[in-house]
């Protein structure tokens, strides 16, 4: 009789430990294998380092740049990473369809990139905020917002009183810097 009971709660064990262990790929450790990389380029911002054009704007853009922790980067660079790109391309759209934790915010096309806006948490207090990118200019990357109870209007507000200069951005010269390190 024991040996009965046994058999069935050994398989729901076994079972229980085979589904429990997902072989989808997360975000998180995709940035950390990104990061072992040499062709990649890994920063890892915290929000002090970011600086607003002026200081003279509103209280609620001051508060959202608060609400944000750190701000991670990954990006492979089109020119001489080109049979490397469609493989990452493919790998980050996957992870985005895969896992169902990722909520879309919006998509967009412009200057030859495809931008897909995604967020964890809830539509009012928000804790993550992904960007996904990639076109066959500037290559494909990822950029993360870590913080908490961030809200996605006050960050679209905010990202306009950033110092960023989107025509300026050239992965390769980025990619030279670091890796003066």
């Amino acid at each position: 009789m024991k040996n009965i009971i046994k058999i069935p709660l050994l398989l729901l064990f076994l079972l229980s430990i085979t589904a429990s262990c997902k072989n989808e790929k997360s975000l998180q450790a995709y940035l950390v294998e990104s990061q072992e990389k040499k062709e990649f380029i890994t920063v890892d911002i915290p929000t002090d380092f970011l600086q607003l054009k002026s200081q003279d704007v509103s209280e609620d853009v001051k508060v959202t740049l608060e609400s944000i922790r750190k701000v991670n980067l990954v990006a492979l660079p089109f020119e001489g990473n080109e049979s490397k790109y469609e493989e990452e391309k493919v790998t980050l759209k996957k992870i985005f369809k895969d896992n169902k934790e990722y909520k879309s915010l919006m998509s967009m096309k412009a200057k030859g990139m495809n931008v897909k806006l995604y967020y964890t948490g809830d539509t009012e207090a928000i804790d993550e905020v992904i960007a996904f990118g990639y076109g066959k200019k500037a290559g494909v990357g990822v950029a993360r917002l870590l913080g908490s109870n961030m809200n996605p209007a006050k960050i679209i507000e905010m990202m306009n009183s950033i110092k960023i200069d989107p025509d300026s951005i050239n992965l390769k010269q980025f990619k030279t810097i670091f890796q003066r390190k």
